[in-house]
């Protein structure tokens, strides 16, 4: 009989790693004030050929900008957070399901333990 079980896949921080995810933070960072920047243009934009009610468009618009305010917080503390950590640290990317075979006889503590895989640089290194 076959089960379905869930397998953490961690990411072994090395230099290449690294690099890799501070890129991705950063290019997130940039997206996220581009749109806040087109925000508040549209706003400036709006407010002036007033279309709408001044308090409605307004609200809108300055709860997406702080939206994303609170997000690019959030990736300058990830960065940050990247920067201090040490290379070989092992960090959670995503948990996948598996398929697991259960045969009679096998040792259910077994089946149940928590599965891992290990990537580094993008290859499976190690599967626990």
């Amino acid at each position: 009989m076959n089960i379905l079980q869930t397998v953490v896949v961690k990411q072994v921080l090395t230099e290449t790693s690294k690099q890799v995810l501070l890129s991705k933070f950063e290019l997130e960072k940039s997206q996220l004030q581009k749109e806040s920047e087109q925000l508040r243009f549209e706003m400036r934009k709006l407010e002036k050929a007033k279309k709408m009610t001044v308090n409605s468009f307004k609200n809108r618009f300055e709860n997406e900008i702080h939206t994303r305010l609170e997000k690019i917080k959030l990736l300058d503390f990830k960065i940050e957070q990247l920067h201090m950590l040490p290379l070989g640290s092992e960090l959670k990317e995503k948990e996948c399901q598996a398929i697991v075979e259960v045969n009679v006889g096998d040792a259910w503590e077994d089946i149940q333990a928590e599965k891992t895989i290990i990537i580094r640089d993008g290859i499976v290194d190690e599967i626990r």
